[in-house]
């Protein structure tokens, strides 16, 4: 138990908190910080008749790019970002209100500004940035969770990358053994095509299936979710 002085970093998922399978990779990287999580799904039936409906009413528009997100049971849910991101400012006020000195958007979508009394950090210019600085200019392989997701994801990352982009689907929400396996088959197809460097472009990723991508394509992953975290870490040490 942390003490209630001790500094909060809110952790906001745009499925449904609390994210069981973030945790044993984030609380190593966050020693001394409490967590308060909250997410933008919180609310929401996923069960029966009303878990359809649900499902119907959080969808992406046509044309839209879609998100995926881990629900408390553990499955998952695609959403459009006009659903969304209401629900997501709703779950960082939440977080502010529980002591939150800043707080993680867990998503590497791209999103408009959200209001936020404190630091807001958004995952993906945070784990863009940093992969940046690290490969220079080599052909990069980027692993997403949907397939149709693909064209988006490569194009975003190609405004921030000088080298060739390619990206590939691998749900990391799927049961275990089929999300290693497809986690596995996408960074051998990147590689494949001439890829140096893979990223793991979703906090659903798991420090498992970075060890998994790497055994299976032999060359250096970079995890969203570690890059995200080691960062938010700095802004809540700041605060401390």
């Amino acid at each position: 138990m942390h003490a209630p002085d001790t500094p909060a970093l809110g952790l906001v998922t745009i499925g449904q908190a609390p994210r069981s399978d973030l945790r044993p990779d984030a609380e190593p990287l966050l020693p001394g910080v409490r967590l308060v999580e909250h997410g933008a799904l919180d609310d929401e039936r996923f069960d029966g008749e009303a878990g359809s409906a649900t499902r119907r009413r959080l969808a992406p528009e046509p044309g839209e790019a879609p998100l995926v997100s881990r629900l408390r049971d553990g499955g998952s849910v695609v959403l459009g970002h006009a659903a969304v991101v209401p629900r997501m400012a709703r779950a960082v006020a939440r977080a502010e209100r529980d002591g939150a000195a800043a707080t993680l958007l867990l998503c590497t979508g791209h999103f408009p500004a959200v209001e936020a009394t404190r630091p807001l950090l958004f995952a993906e210019p945070l784990v863009q940035r940093a992969v940046a600085a690290v490969v220079g200019d080599g052909p990069v392989g980027v692993v997403c969770p949907h397939p149709d997701q693909a064209e988006d994801v490569a194009a975003r990352w190609s405004d921030v990358l000088p080298g060739t982009v390619r990206a590939a689907g691998a749900d990391p929400y799927a049961p275990r053994e089929r999300a290693l396996a497809e986690v596995a088959e996408a960074a051998r197809a990147l590689t494949g095509a001439g890829s140096s460097w893979l990223v793991l472009d979703c906090i659903g990723y798991t420090e498992e299936m970075r060890r998994t991508a790497a055994r299976a394509a032999g060359r250096p992953v970079l995890l969203a979710r570690a890059l995200a975290v080691r960062m938010a870490a700095e802004v809540v040490a700041a605060f401390g």
